[in-house]
């Protein structure tokens, strides 16, 4: 593409990309890494005010957060309010991660907010006040598109830890809320749950309410010794009772929900009660919930958790032979609640949940779970995962989950993930001669060999379908494959190896579950949909 023809939305995340540091996640000098930059940034933006005068629901945790905040949103929403959501990471394009009214800001109010406040810091900043990296940009700018749209709550999910996050430039939010914690980003928060609760509490504010969910009693103990410090009244949620739902379900998938969902009503319940806003009746919410909140639980949606999408490019007769099961899951407890919902929902008469698309439940409904007789169903994984996390310890949850259900995958792809970490809006591929480095993922292959070497009894049903000459023409670009696993050099080529073994085995239904990371699974999405 020549100069001229870049598009001004390509200009934009052409800037954007140069504030990504090349430094890694893990290096030690990010811990607060100059904070206090970051009330200079809202001074420069004229921020301040706005800011101090926002309606903010401030929420952390190590797994959960992005979804108690989407059902927060969505119960807002329900109850008349203009409702701003800064969420993180994306997985196709970089404004999902601004919602106004539960829809992504659209192009033209996205590049007006992103060029305002980017020749403002531009302008003003120097070698002592470098330009913000880019999860700070990102978040300013969120605060800058939630006060010019004036929005009546903004809901901020917390990039990464509490404390140092830059979300935590807000000093007076009206509730927050800290979602189940576990061992995630230890490399940057710390070894133990009592440290990486610690950061996370880092987000109570002096005599601000605070609700978390049940917590291993470790984690518990430092928020409720934080909390005490600060005059924070701290108060546990209780779970959802699913009975309060009056027979419609949670709109995100997964026995958890019901933990976020509780946290959520809470979080809203004070919302309203602190603002003033009155004409809900929301306080008794052990006996019943007010329509509108059901209505918002129940129609809440997240792209990339437990989500389920055919392959909208195959040519085949039968759109439903190859679909996919997205989950972003990347600690070790997620994989087990995905396993668990990967195996519910790939079996017959799996229900689809109300908030799938029309062209994904109509896919599955053509596919399979009402699917003709005899058609067998065989399943893959689609796996990567960053090399901070422990495959050694993802992989085997995964597997024993499945497996006490009675699926066992048949093969498992690796690949590296297309997006380039330090790219916004790029999937270009490697030039074919880049010598890609697949070396992460042989090392996950082998882990997946020994435990398949380990896992006795394995379906006989699956032996069938080895299909690994397809790959035979990529083994050579430096694929690894035996018969249960193969190591494809882009994902494009898992895809389209995907593509034709449904295509040649039409009297099988192919169920990929794709999981490990929220990179991969936004990758998946740009190639499977149109």
């Amino acid at each position: 593409m020549s100069e001229d023809t870049v598009s001004p939305y390509d200009e934009a995340m052409e800037a954007l990309s140069s504030l990504i540091t090349k430094r890694s996640r893990a290096d030690k000098s990010n811990k607060g890494d100059r904070f206090d930059l970051l009330f200079d940034y809202v001074k420069i933006l004229e921020l301040e005010e706005p800011i101090k005068q926002m309606k903010i629901i401030h929420v952390a945790g190590t797994k959960g957060k992005g979804s108690t905040c989407t059902f927060t949103e969505s119960i807002l929403r329900n109850c008349g309010f203009r409702t701003g959501l800064f969420t993180s990471p994306h997985l196709i394009d970089v404004r999902e991660r601004f919602r106004l009214d539960g829809l992504d800001i659209c192009e033209e109010k996205f590049l007006e907010y992103f060029w305002w406040s980017w020749d403002r810091l531009k302008e003003r900043t120097s070698d002592e006040m470098p330009m913000p990296t880019y999860f700070r940009f990102l978040a300013l700018l969120a605060f800058k598109i939630f006060a010019a749209e004036q929005v009546d709550v903004a809901i901020l999910e917390v990039g990464l830890g509490g404390k140092f996050d830059a979300t935590n430039v807000v000093e007076n939010p009206v509730v927050c809320g800290i979602a189940s914690l576990g061992y995630d980003h230890m490399e940057i928060l710390g070894n133990t749950l009592g440290q990486i609760a610690g950061e996370k509490a880092g987000i109570f504010k002096s005599g601000v309410p605070a609700f978390t969910v049940p917590q291993p009693e470790e984690a518990m103990s430092v928020l409720v010794q934080k909390a005490a410090e600060l005059d924070v009244n701290l108060q546990v949620a209780a779970p959802l009772d699913p009975s309060l739902l009056s027979s419609l379900h949670l709109g995100l998938e997964g026995e958890h929900q019901y933990l976020n969902a509780g946290l959520a009503i809470a979080l809203c319940s004070t919302w309203l009660q602190k603002t003033g806003r009155v004409g809900i009746n929301y306080l008794n919410q052990t006996t019943s919930l007010p329509e509108e909140f059901i209505k918002g639980l129940a129609t809440a949606s997240l792209q990339g958790r437990a989500q389920i999408v055919s392959d909208e490019f195959i040519e085949s007769d039968n759109p439903g032979d190859l679909v996919f099961y997205l989950d972003g899951a990347h600690s070790p407890e997620s994989m087990d609640v995905c396993a668990n919902w990967f195996s519910i929902a790939t079996k017959e008469g799996y229900i689809v949940p109300n908030n799938q698309t029309y062209n994904d439940s109509k896919a599955l409904h053509e596919s399979g779970q009402n699917a003709p007789f005899g058609k067998k169903s065989t399943q893959i994984l689609l796996f990567n995962c960053m090399s901070v996390r422990d495959p050694q310890l993802l992989l085997p949850r995964l597997v024993n989950a499945c497996a006490s259900h009675g699926v066992h995958f048949n093969k498992a792809l690796f690949v590296p993930n297309t997006s380039v970490y330090y790219k916004v809006g790029s999937v270009a591929p490697p030039a074919a001669d880049t010598q890609v480095d697949l070396s992460w993922q042989i090392a996950l292959q082998r882990i997946w060999e020994n435990l398949v070497i380990a896992e006795k009894g394995r379906d006989a049903k699956n032996a069938e379908l080895t299909t690994c000459e397809a790959v035979n023409d990529d083994t050579e670009k430096g694929g690894n494959s035996s018969a249960t696993s193969t190591v494809f050099t882009s994902l494009p080529l898992a895809i389209n190896w995907l593509r034709d073994s449904a295509r040649k085995n039409q009297s099988v239904r192919f169920q990929v579950l794709v999981t490990g990371s929220l990179h991969l699974v936004g990758d998946v999405l740009r190639l499977i949909k149109k």
